[in-house]
């Protein structure tokens, strides 16, 4: 049986993982007879989202133990994941990893990727192992590996900062995905689009079926 890492950023479009993005991916990687493990590192988020209002909160969160909310409590921290353990690497969205990976959603093409986050993404890419990337982490990934042909849809200032990064962004719809045969990466828009729950879940497959397929 196949092994996929699935990294979270939390809990949550708006400060964490986008939740259904998330589950569909598992879903998917499940239902195609492969296993995964979530990670997520272990810090603090950037800030708390109420995520009724949009509001900031007053208080701290831990991007580990919100994860561990989606993960069913089975997931590790990111500092325990090898990629010679696992076949595949899939980040799925949310302003998480906006937020909480890198600093892009705070610092636009000036943005830092936290060291750990560009360690596994380096280290999976040197192994040649596929990555998956859906909504806006490939955006994370333009950022650790300049030259990527990837997709976030058809977000303008996203795409630029694609481009700015040195990478190539590729126009697509619900459900598209993006590979790049160089850097062995498969990427999908899905919540970077107007999107219903269905999309998502195309998109989810589709990027999970192309790894699967590549192994």
């Amino acid at each position: 049986m196949k092994k996929i890492a699935v990294v979270l950023a939390g809990s949550g479009v708006y400060d964490g993982a986008e939740i259904h993005e998330s589950v569909l991916t598992m879903l998917a990687i499940s239902r195609k007879g492969a296993s995964y493990q979530c990670f997520a590192p272990d810090k603090n988020q950037a800030h708390v989202v109420n995520h009724l209002t949009g509001e900031e909160m007053p208080e701290t969160r831990n991007v580990l133990v919100e994860a561990a909310r989606i993960a069913r409590g089975n997931i590790k921290p990111l500092s325990e994941y090898k990629a010679k353990d696992y076949d595949a690497l899939i980040f799925p969205g949310g302003f998480g990893v906006a937020k909480n990976l890198c600093t892009f959603a705070f610092d636009g093409v000036d943005c830092t990727v936290t060291e750990e986050v560009e360690k596994v993404i380096q280290e999976t890419n040197a192994a040649n192992k596929p990555i998956g990337a859906l909504c806006i982490s490939p955006v994370l990934i333009a950022k650790v590996l300049e030259g990527v042909e990837v997709t976030i849809g058809q977000d303008e200032g996203a795409s630029g900062a694609i481009e700015t990064f040195g990478g190539k962004h590729i126009k697509t719809s619900h459900g598209e995905i993006v590979y790049d045969k160089k850097f062995n990466l498969v990427t999908t828009p899905c919540y970077m689009l107007d999107a219903s729950i269905d999309q998502i879940a195309d998109g989810a497959y589709n990027v999970v079926t192309k790894i699967l397929e590549l192994l």
